[in-house]
């Protein structure tokens, strides 16, 4: 996991670290966060071309330097959408990419006006598997929503990872976080956009973080050490899945759903 500042390009400085630190480190899987490269593009209330085409150029000349890592990465990136745009999931992996999944759930307010600039064109929450471990992503605001965390629960996941762009409070985080791992019995990784010193509003709060199965925080990030790693334990993962509220029997389906909420 990491915090990458706002703006990134791969001649930055902090992205040289980045790129030293997985040599060094030599992890199975890079995270990154939510749309790292370029300016954060939904600051402006309406669809703008020109920022749209800055914002898909930027991403695209990076996926070159994902593809030279030493090491898989996995972030998000903007793609176009007929007249919109598509947040991406994407794994990069022996310089191959491969589609994991689309966001679904956008906010719409003042510097996240994602809703005008963003749709999904690729439905579904499905697990993607590297290296044995089956890892499941809720981009950013999609943490909120728990039930998709018990859904990759139900498919097997070991890891749900969360790419973020989210501003300097973390209550509603860490609390969407450890609700994720809690109910899933799952790892629950992030990583997050950075302000610099001059960036304009929002400003991004950085602190990547990991959760354990159980919900207990593993470590996270910050201004001072920017890069966290953790192994991950697939045997801490079937007892956490074993284990209560894991093991309560869910409704089978809407239909069920809808007889109790009508009693």
């Amino acid at each position: 996991m990491c915090q990458l500042p706002d703006d990134l390009s791969t001649g930055d400085l902090a992205w040289i670290r980045l790129a030293r630190r997985i040599e060094h480190d030599r992890p199975d899987l890079a995270l990154l966060n939510e749309m790292p490269f370029g300016p954060w593009v939904s600051r402006a209330a309406s669809l703008d071309e020109a920022t749209v085409a800055v914002t898909l150029l930027e991403h695209e000349i990076a996926l070159n330097s994902l593809a030279a890592l030493t090491t898989a990465t996995l972030c998000s990136r903007p793609v176009r959408n007929a007249n919109k745009l598509a947040n991406e999931a994407f794994l990069m992996a022996n310089g191959e990419y491969r589609v994991v999944h689309h966001k679904h759930y956008f906010p719409q307010e003042a510097g996240f006006y994602e809703s005008s600039w963003f749709a999904h064109s690729r439905p579904g929450f499905d697990v993607a598997e590297y290296r044995g471990i089956r890892i499941g992503v809720l981009l950013c605001t999609e943490l909120m929503f728990s039930e998709w965390a018990r859904h990759y629960r139900r498919q097997g996941a070991h890891v749900i990872v969360c790419p973020r762009a989210s501003g300097m409070s973390m209550q509603y985080w860490d609390a969407a976080a450890r609700m994720a791992a809690i109910v899933s019995g799952c790892y629950v990784l992030s990583s997050n956009r950075a302000a610099r010193a001059l960036s304009p509003e929002p400003r991004f709060g950085g602190r990547g973080f990991a959760y354990s199965p159980t919900g207990e925080l593993l470590g996270e990030t910050s201004e001072a050490a920017p890069f966290l790693c953790v192994d991950i334990d697939k045997q801490r993962v079937t007892e956490a899945q074993r284990n209560y509220p894991c093991n309560v029997r869910e409704l089978a389906d809407e239909t069920q759903l809808a007889e109790v909420a009508q009693h």
